[in-house]
Protein backbone atom coordinates (compact mmCIF):
# COMPACT_ATOMS: atom_id res chain seq x y z
CA UNK A 1 0.00 0.00 0.00
CA UNK A 2 1.31 3.43 -0.98
CA UNK A 3 0.81 6.48 1.22
CA UNK A 4 0.87 9.99 -0.20
CA UNK A 5 3.80 12.05 0.98
CA UNK A 6 2.99 15.30 2.65
CA UNK A 7 5.09 18.37 1.97
CA UNK A 8 7.50 19.15 4.77
CA UNK A 9 6.03 21.53 7.30
CA UNK A 10 7.50 25.00 7.52
CA UNK A 11 9.23 25.56 10.84
CA UNK A 12 7.40 27.98 13.09
CA UNK A 13 8.49 30.15 15.96
CA UNK A 14 6.22 31.11 18.80
CA UNK A 15 6.55 34.79 19.61
CA UNK A 16 4.71 36.58 22.39
CA UNK A 17 2.54 39.43 21.13
CA UNK A 18 4.31 42.00 23.32
CA UNK A 19 7.65 41.07 21.74
CA UNK A 20 6.19 41.39 18.26
CA UNK A 21 4.72 44.78 19.22
CA UNK A 22 8.10 45.96 20.55
CA UNK A 23 9.88 44.85 17.38
CA UNK A 24 7.22 46.52 15.26
CA UNK A 25 7.63 49.77 17.24
CA UNK A 26 11.41 49.62 16.78
CA UNK A 27 11.02 49.11 13.03
CA UNK A 28 8.64 52.05 12.77
CA UNK A 29 11.00 54.25 14.83
CA UNK A 30 13.87 53.34 12.50
CA UNK A 31 11.66 54.24 9.55
CA UNK A 32 10.88 57.62 11.15
CA UNK A 33 14.59 58.23 11.71
CA UNK A 34 15.26 57.48 8.05
CA UNK A 35 12.58 59.98 7.05
CA UNK A 36 14.22 62.60 9.28
CA UNK A 37 17.60 61.79 7.72
CA UNK A 38 16.09 62.27 4.27
CA UNK A 39 14.78 65.69 5.35
CA UNK A 40 18.20 66.68 6.69
CA UNK A 41 19.87 65.59 3.44
CA UNK A 42 17.31 67.55 1.43
CA UNK A 43 17.89 70.67 3.51
CA UNK A 44 21.69 70.41 3.35
CA UNK A 45 21.61 69.78 -0.38
CA UNK A 46 19.30 72.75 -1.01
CA UNK A 47 21.67 74.99 0.98
CA UNK A 48 24.67 73.61 -0.88
CA UNK A 49 23.06 74.19 -4.27
CA UNK A 50 22.17 77.74 -3.26
CA UNK A 51 25.76 78.42 -2.23
CA UNK A 52 27.11 76.91 -5.46
CA UNK A 53 24.76 79.15 -7.41
CA UNK A 54 25.94 82.21 -5.48
CA UNK A 55 29.59 81.26 -6.07
CA UNK A 56 28.90 80.78 -9.77
CA UNK A 57 27.26 84.23 -9.99
CA UNK A 58 30.20 85.81 -8.18
CA UNK A 59 32.58 84.09 -10.58
CA UNK A 60 30.56 85.46 -13.49
CA UNK A 61 30.88 88.99 -12.12
CA UNK A 62 34.59 88.48 -11.46
CA UNK A 63 35.11 87.14 -14.97
CA UNK A 64 33.97 90.47 -16.39
CA UNK A 65 36.62 92.27 -14.35
CA UNK A 66 39.44 89.74 -14.60
CA UNK A 67 40.43 87.48 -17.43
CA UNK A 68 37.81 84.77 -17.99
CA UNK A 69 40.54 82.22 -18.66
CA UNK A 70 41.95 82.77 -15.15
CA UNK A 71 38.65 81.61 -13.64
CA UNK A 72 38.08 78.65 -15.96
CA UNK A 73 39.62 76.07 -13.56
CA UNK A 74 37.51 77.40 -10.70
CA UNK A 75 34.33 77.19 -12.79
CA UNK A 76 35.22 73.64 -13.87
CA UNK A 77 35.75 72.57 -10.25
CA UNK A 78 32.44 74.17 -9.29
CA UNK A 79 30.59 72.33 -12.05
CA UNK A 80 32.17 69.03 -11.00
CA UNK A 81 31.10 69.63 -7.40
CA UNK A 82 27.51 70.23 -8.51
CA UNK A 83 27.62 67.03 -10.56
CA UNK A 84 28.71 65.11 -7.49
CA UNK A 85 25.53 66.21 -5.76
CA UNK A 86 23.95 63.19 -7.43
CA UNK A 87 25.01 61.50 -4.21
CA UNK A 88 21.96 63.12 -2.64
CA UNK A 89 19.68 61.43 -5.13
CA UNK A 90 21.28 58.05 -4.55
CA UNK A 91 21.18 58.45 -0.77
CA UNK A 92 17.52 59.47 -0.92
CA UNK A 93 16.62 56.46 -3.06
CA UNK A 94 18.38 54.18 -0.59
CA UNK A 95 16.61 55.79 2.38
CA UNK A 96 13.18 55.48 0.72
CA UNK A 97 13.83 51.84 -0.22
CA UNK A 98 15.03 50.95 3.28
CA UNK A 99 12.03 52.71 4.78
CA UNK A 100 9.69 50.64 2.62
CA UNK A 101 11.43 47.44 3.72
CA UNK A 102 11.20 48.42 7.40
CA UNK A 103 7.54 49.36 7.06
CA UNK A 104 6.79 46.11 5.24
CA UNK A 105 8.53 44.12 7.98
CA UNK A 106 6.58 45.95 10.68
CA UNK A 107 3.21 45.36 9.03
CA UNK A 108 4.04 41.75 8.16
CA UNK A 109 5.06 41.11 11.75
CA UNK A 110 1.78 42.57 12.98
CA UNK A 111 -0.21 40.59 10.42
CA UNK A 112 1.44 37.29 11.37
CA UNK A 113 1.37 37.65 15.15
CA UNK A 114 -1.74 39.65 15.97
CA UNK A 115 -5.22 38.54 14.98
CA UNK A 116 -7.41 41.32 13.59
CA UNK A 117 -10.37 42.50 15.62
CA UNK A 118 -13.82 41.35 14.44
CA UNK A 119 -14.78 44.73 12.98
CA UNK A 120 -11.26 45.66 11.80
CA UNK A 121 -10.82 46.29 8.09
CA UNK A 122 -7.59 45.14 6.41
CA UNK A 123 -5.18 48.02 5.89
CA UNK A 124 -4.30 47.08 2.32
CA UNK A 125 -0.75 48.29 2.76
CA UNK A 126 1.82 48.12 0.03
CA UNK A 127 3.97 45.00 0.21
CA UNK A 128 7.69 45.06 0.87
CA UNK A 129 9.82 45.76 -2.18
CA UNK A 130 10.73 42.52 -3.93
CA UNK A 131 13.70 44.01 -5.74
CA UNK A 132 17.04 44.73 -4.15
CA UNK A 133 18.02 48.31 -3.45
CA UNK A 134 18.10 50.57 -6.52
CA UNK A 135 21.47 51.96 -5.44
CA UNK A 136 24.54 49.76 -5.75
CA UNK A 137 27.15 52.44 -5.29
CA UNK A 138 29.35 52.08 -2.24
CA UNK A 139 31.62 55.05 -2.91
CA UNK A 140 31.50 58.23 -4.97
CA UNK A 141 33.86 56.96 -7.69
CA UNK A 142 32.27 53.59 -8.51
CA UNK A 143 28.90 51.89 -8.65
CA UNK A 144 25.63 52.17 -10.46
CA UNK A 145 22.21 53.63 -9.94
CA UNK A 146 18.94 52.24 -11.26
CA UNK A 147 16.82 54.83 -13.05
CA UNK A 148 13.05 54.56 -12.72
Amino acid sequence: MSYPTLPPAMPTVSLPVHVAAEVQDALLMAMTDLQRLEGLLDHATANLLERFGAANRLLGASAAEAGASDLAPVRQALHQAVTELQFHDMATQLIVHTGKVLQGCAWRLAEETMAPEEDEQPLGLAPMPQRPSPVTQSEMDAGSIELF
